[in-house]
């Protein structure tokens, strides 16, 4: 697998995950009918922050990132990143190599943690990957977060120092 920086022309292989997985609501926090440029525009991250592709052997977009100071001013020297895998080829590692990716970056950026805001409570893969990649819940905000099938759920705040 490669992971490389996002150009334009890879929101078209990003698209049709990207919007599953927002549509089916149960992991972003985003408007589940977002048109394509309003998509585009929350997840491709201007420079110095980072959009990524990670590909298959094939070249086929089989996962995404999106890396970015957490806050800005006072904050900015927290990290935090965002992860989506194409649903049809989870379970391959794609979202752990994601986040390791996303961990050397903001290392190497000069960042001195990254924090996960809003890591739904219910996406037990999330929470357990980040948990085992040094991760911490330091909070959670109760029922945050509106699941179509849970009902009304946390939302963790994850952290880890680099």
């Amino acid at each position: 697998m490669l992971i490389r920086e996002a150009t334009d022309e890879d929101w078209a292989g990003i698209r049709p995950f990207f919007r599953a997985i927002v549509a089916a609501g149960e992991t972003f926090p985003y408007a589940l009918d977002l048109d394509s440029d309003a998509a585009r525009a929350i997840w491709y991250s201007a420079a110095p922050n980072r959009t990524v592709v990670a590909l298959d052997d094939d070249g086929t977009i089989v996962g995404t990132g999106k890396m970015n100071n957490n806050r800005d001013g006072n904050g900015s020297h927290v990290a935090s990143a965002s992860y989506m895998v194409d649903p049809a080829h989870a379970g391959r590692g794609i979202g752990r190599a994601l986040c390791e990716y996303s961990i050397a970056w903001a290392r190497d950026a000069g960042f001195r943690a990254m924090q996960f805001n809003a890591v739904v409570e219910t996406n037990v893969h999330a929470v357990n990957l980040y948990r085992s990649l040094g991760f911490e819940i330091v909070g959670t905000v109760p029922e945050a977060f509106r699941h179509p099938r849970e009902g009304y759920v946390g939302l963790h705040i994850m952290h880890r120092y680099l």
